[in-house]
């Protein structure tokens, strides 16, 4: 009863970063090809709290929430179209970043500096999945996509990667010794 009860707060908690990845997308730079926006900042925040699982978990639940039209996507955009539009990439790509990010964790320790690792790692996860989806759904060349798609926002990124490292290892260890996140959530089964 107790490892149903863990588990349904961890999904809850996943659900509740579902939602503060749609609220930090709305947080935009408008760019001529892709928006800076708070996404990729929030998947890194979730990762970083959460781990590998119930991180990606999250991002999934954002995605398949915009996908059936709900505006969560940045610029209050939703749809499948967007999925599957230009910058769809970086949307798919939240999940296998969040994993990512949250298993280097688990596999090292949550501490600044590995939070930080795991988030940078993370960022070249997204801009890399996100330029090559543009290329071929924007009709782009490499060089068009890596322009507009990737190198604009690799200084950004690490700004995001450095907060969501400082931010998540902080908030991730008041929520351990408030008891409201065990510190080995992420290796129970979502």
């Amino acid at each position: 009863m107790n490892q149903q009860r863990e588990r349904l707060k961890m999904m809850l908690t996943a659900a509740i970063f579902a939602a503060i990845i749609g609220i930090l997308a709305q947080v935009t730079i408008p760019l001529p090809l892709v928006p800076i926006t708070g996404q990729t900042l929030a998947v890194g925040l979730a990762a970083t709290i959460l781990g590998s699982r119930y991180g990606a978990l999250s991002a999934f639940v954002y995605m398949m929430i915009g996908a059936v039209g709900v505006p969560v996507f940045s610029g209050m955009s939703g749809g499948m179209g967007v999925i599957f539009g230009p910058t769809g990439g970086y949307i798919i790509s939240f999940i296998l970043s969040a994993f990512v990010i949250g298993l280097y964790l688990e596999k090292t320790s949550f501490t600044v500096a590995q939070a930080f690792a795991a988030n940078v790692i993370g960022m070249f996860i997204n801009l890399g999945f996100g330029t090559a989806w543009l290329k071929v759904f924007a009709d782009l060349t490499w060089t068009q996509a890596f322009a507009g798609g990737f190198a604009p926002f690799i200084i950004g990124g690490l700004i995001k990667a450095f907060i969501a490292a400082w931010i998540g290892i902080l908030a991730r260890k008041r929520l351990v010794s408030a008891r409201l996140l065990s510190a080995n959530t992420y290796s129970k089964i979502a």
